[in-house]
């Protein structure tokens, strides 16, 4: 069986990338053709009309898409997680010292954060922030953020950027900060232009992240790709592989970085400021065999954020919804 499976260029497609070149899939027979998407809206959409057989994807994209909410709609299922954790809010250098934050603690950096933000919103000027989809973790944690220094999103511009184009965003001036996975805001800050200022593992803990999403059609035909899978997951999630794993991600196929930056964020340890020491973050970024099997309660999570960000109707998990999480469908290797 040949496949398409889309990608965006992150670290937490790992599993999925591993799979493929580590011989994963060859070995159950699947020949898979592995794309890289430049944005999480192209992803979406080719996925939609079948020009994808499958994909890494935003969990809450994947909910959105399904529910028809965001792009085409199409009946999805979710039945692999492929890392939990992962992201990073980063901001401009001159913002970050504008914060002038009494600690790097989450708390404080969001009542700095929130305090300026206001501010300059009161001068015609809001900070423009960049997300990289409506429907992302990501913008739900710029919620928090500044929700819990005492703001809101309305006090801000937040604009789209896909994830590899953060960074040079960043750089130029187009944005004054962002909320990105693993590894571009480690690029932004070996590059100068950027300060982590909040890990996401700290604003929303344990937060639900990327998936396997399918067309419903696939659920007979997923077996051996799960299994692929599974293996893949279990070879990523061993620290022994961290280098090689690094390596095969920072390849110019795939995201064309130096490999030492990946591996920062697969050990969790991590330099937030250009030339500052290294701090230890061991839930920045999780995933392995035992982050694989999706928990269908973290729908009620997703549906709970959109409807904060008041992209939906508060309230239980609508009935359609129920059937995109499939952790039934994660076959044994």
């Amino acid at each position: 069986m040949r496949l398409q499976l889309g990608y965006v260029p992150l670290t937490d497609a790992a599993v999925l990338i591993a799979a493929v070149e580590r011989g994963f899939t060859d070995e159950e027979g699947l020949a898979v053709d592995l794309v890289a998407e430049p944005s999480w809206a192209t992803l979406r959409d080719r996925l939609a009309l079948g020009l994808l057989d499958g994909a890494h994807m935003l969990a809450p994209l994947a909910l959105a898409c399904h529910l028809g909410l965001s792009g085409p709609q199409a009946r999805l299922i979710a039945p692999a997680a492929l890392a939990r954790n992962g992201n990073a809010v980063t901001l401009s250098l001159p913002l970050w010292q504008a914060l002038d934050a009494e600690s790097d603690a989450v708390a404080d950096v969001a009542r700095s954060l929130a305090r300026v933000a206001e501010a300059r919103a009161a001068e015609g000027r809001p900070l423009t922030l960049g997300t990289v989809h409506p429907y992302s973790s990501h913008t739900y944690q710029w919620r928090r953020l500044l929700a819990l220094g005492g703001s809101s999103l309305a006090s801000v511009r937040l604009v789209v950027v896909p994830p590899p184009r953060t960074v040079a965003a960043l750089q130029g001036g187009a944005i004054d900060g962002f909320c990105v996975g693993a590894p571009w805001s480690s690029v932004a800050v070996e590059a100068g232009v950027g300060r982590i200022a909040a890990l996401g593992s700290a604003i929303a803990p344990g937060c639900p992240e990327k998936v396997l999403a399918l067309p419903a059609e696939m659920e007979d035909r997923a077996a051996p790709l799960l299994r692929a899978l599974k293996r893949s997951a279990r070879w990523c999630g061993d620290p022994d592989n961290r280098e090689a794993l690094a390596g095969l991600l920072g390849a110019p196929r795939h995201l064309g970085i130096d490999p030492a930056l990946i591996v920062r964020g697969l050990a969790g340890a991590l330099r937030l400021a250009p030339g500052g020491p290294m701090v230890e973050a061991s839930d920045y970024l999780v995933l392995g065999e035992p982050e694989l099997t999706p928990d269908p309660r973290a729908l009620g999570w997703m549906i709970d954020e959109m409807a904060a960000a008041g992209q939906i109707e508060g309230g239980a998990v609508p009935a359609e919804a129920v059937g995109l999480y499939r952790p039934d469908l994660l076959a044994p290797a």
